[in-house]
């Protein structure tokens, strides 16, 4: 793997022609309950001699399928934006940052607002491209088990036994970092690609949008100059904000923003801004296989069925299972009573009390394995319910490939390849591995979305995790994305 520099150099230091300018725009549904932070749509847009790119990030779950945001958002913005200031719809891309804010009705009105109020506002820029470091905030959420099977890290089932879990995945903790400045210094936009799911949320639980909210109001407060950060959603399929399950502290994603804003921050202060820099964008369609998941149902209704049967009747239920593991925890000689009472009867040759704990650790073993076979049920049940869903996607498609739009975008050293999907970490680091271009960055979310998009060794897994069973995609597919992505970065 080759030594990487921590910023670039950009090779033409002449006179460049690029100008830049940004907007914004509040998209919060103040109407849909209490707010703790408002949820902005933000616009880059970004023009040479021969180029006009728009960039735009949304505080949004996704762009179509989930969430607020209608499945005609990015074909109604791209419609108007070439209605309206003539801008090729090819041009344009729109990330959704993944947090799972509640974004107004109006979202498709206020993106083109911003993107005008960016277009009115064109600066002559510099451009400077680097990269930061942050560890502390994530972590890989899937889990390998004892059994050669994979579990995720979700709040909507539990997590398998301890005992069972004998490893976990990687993280990805670059932070890709695009800065723009104006003739006179003072930075006009800092974009920066971060893989982690903003799903943390606030201990009121109100609105927000989330890490990502709180990392970019921190880059733009130290920074100052009325500068702009756009938050670029990396390949978080697999990724969960550190702590994820904590119990014992109220959700609060504003630490977790701030550690990272200021993780960007650090990073922006080492990158020198120059002339010369031009843009590129290539955007093309990649058509992908759509699975057939009626197999791995039947399977996954199968193991749903012996895990029921499984379950055997005990004499306790939660009151006294509780209390027996209390006892049995605390002295597990003599949990029963006092040890007198047990060196008394053993004197006198009598076992009553060691005879009961015994029963007692039988019924408490036997329980144990219920609760452990109800968990693997919630985890069945949640993943089924994906697949099947899915199942049905699929089939009223008539199984049509899946038509989705893979982009590469080049600013001076800045390159940036998109997909729709929730890409695991594993296929960001391998393109970033790939690429001829040392600051290679890896967006999915990015205009549209198709669900998660998962390694194939994830795949093998369908059924157990939500990457494997939230997936519309056959087998294959990997090879599809790897091939269209390296044939882009060939040519940027």
């Amino acid at each position: 793997m080759r030594t990487q520099p921590e910023a670039s150099e950009l090779t033409d230091p002449g006179q460049s022609g690029l100008r830049a300018g940004v907007g914004r725009a509040d998209i919060t549904d103040y109407g849909a309950g209490p707010v703790n932070d408002p949820l902005y749509v933000k616009a880059l847009v970004l023009r040479d001699a021969g180029t006009t790119v728009v960039l735009v990030t949304v505080d949004a779950v996704a762009l179509a399928e989930i969430g607020p945001i209608p499945n005609d958002y990015l074909p109604n913005v791209r419609r108007q934006l070439q209605a309206e200031l003539g801008i090729d719809p090819a041009n344009v891309l729109v990330n959704a940052s993944h947090c799972h804010g509640v974004v107004c009705p109006e979202v498709v009105q206020r993106t083109v607002d911003a993107v005008r109020a960016a277009c009115e506002a064109m600066v002559p820029v510099r451009v400077g491209t680097g990269r930061g470091h942050e560890d502390r905030i994530q972590e890989n959420r899937r889990l390998r088990l004892r059994d050669g099977s994979e579990a995720d890290v979700r709040h909507a089932y539990s997590l398998p036994p301890d005992a069972a879990v004998d490893g976990v995945g990687p993280i990805d903790p670059q932070i890709g970092i695009l800065r723009l400045d104006r003739p006179d210094g003072r930075t006009l936009a800092a974009v920066y690609n971060f893989a982690c799911h903003p799903i943390q949320g606030v201990p009121g639980g109100g609105n927000t949008a989330d890490l990502a909210g709180f990392a970019s109001r921190a880059v733009e407060e130290g920074l100052g100059d009325g500068a702009a950060a756009l938050f670029l959603q990396g390949c978080a399929g697999d990724i969960n904000p550190v702590l994820y399950k904590d119990v014992e502290h109220p959700r609060d994603a504003e630490p977790l923003g701030n550690l990272l804003g200021l993780s960007v921050l650090r990073a922006l202060r080492k990158i020198e801004c120059r002339e010369g820099a031009r843009i590129r964008l290539i955007r093309e369609t990649l058509a992908l296989p759509r699975a057939d998941l009626s197999e791995c149902i039947r399977a996954l209704e199968a193991e749903q069925a012996e895990v029921l049967r499984s379950l055997q009747g005990t004499s306790l239920n939660l009151k006294t299972f509780l209390s027996l593991v209390a006892k049995h925890g605390l002295s597990p000689e003599f949990p029963s009573y006092y040890s007198h009472r047990y060196l008394h009867d053993r004197a006198l040759g009598r076992d009553v009390y060691d005879r009961l704990d015994a029963l007692n650790r039988g019924q408490i073993e036997l329980y144990v394995r219920n609760i452990h076979a109800m968990e693997r049920l919630t985890r069945i049940r949640a993943n089924l319910d994906l697949l099947v869903m899915h199942q049905a996607q699929n089939a009223a498609a008539g199984m049509a490939p899946l038509n989705v739009e893979v982009a590469g975008l080049r600013v001076g050293d800045f390159v940036l390849v998109t997909f729709p999907g929730e890409l695991s970490v594993a296929i960001g680091l391998d393109v970033k591995r790939r690429s001829p271009h040392p600051f290679t960055f890896v967006a999915g979310y990015t205009n549209g979305y198709i669900y998660y998009a998962p390694t194939e060794e994830q795949l093998r897994n369908r059924g157990h995790a939500q990457e494997d069973s939230d997936c519309l995609l056959a087998d294959g597919w990997r090879a599809l994305f790897d091939e269209k992505v390296d044939s882009i970065l060939s040519r940027l």
